[in-house]
């Protein structure tokens, strides 16, 4: 069993914001697997499907970013996986936008939803898909910016990336994490 969580904040609020990047790829692939994530369970909203040879649970925490662990957590115990069968998709600002990378393990670089993962479940030993959202304007507070809903300017490019977020955690699961980052990591 794989676990793929899109990391965002719910409520209507925080919808369309930068920082719920994670929930708009999940929810794209999800309609590209025809998988309805309508299940509510583990402090998430979840859906069944399979991605190649793989059953694969696809989630969205709706415990608010700062505490996504508790979601991730409670759904890895509840499907008996591990961590290595965990995928987390999230917002980058160390990336530009539009950028999509994969990566195995490392620290949270302060990001609260990484932080709060690594905490729960142990280890920050799980697959993370990286979706770029650039870095805020000179005196933009890093919170505000995150919060903030992407610009109609950046709108085509940022959901170009959501999908190809979700086509990178789908890549992992179907072709294994070295392909997934031959195919997604390029320059």
């Amino acid at each position: 069993m794989k676990i793929i969580v899109g990391l965002g904040n719910p409520g209507r609020k925080y919808e369309r914001t930068r920082h719920n990047a994670g929930f708009m790829a999940v929810d794209g692939l999800a309609k590209v697997l025809r998988i309805e994530i309508t299940q509510e369970k583990h402090h998430a909203h979840m859906g069944k499907g399979r991605i190649g040879p793989e059953d694969t649970i696809l989630a969205k925490p709706q415990t608010y970013m700062n505490e996504s662990g508790r979601a991730v957590g409670a759904i890895l115990r509840g499907a008996y996986a591990a961590v290595s069968d965990l995928i987390v998709v999230h917002d980058e600002l160390d990336l530009p936008l539009g950028s999509v990378r994969v990566k195995i393990g490392g620290g949270h670089g302060g990001h609260n939803g990484l932080r709060s993962i690594i905490e729960h479940v142990g280890s920050p030993d799980f697959f993370r898909v990286r979706v770029g959202i650039g870095r805020p304007a000179a005196g933009m507070d890093s919170a505000d910016y995150v919060l903030s809903s992407f610009s109609a300017e950046e709108r085509t490019v940022a959901a170009e990336a959501m999908g190809k977020a979700g086509e990178a955690a789908a890549a992992i699961v179907r072709e294994g994490p070295a392909r997934a980052m031959n195919i997604f990591n390029q320059k």
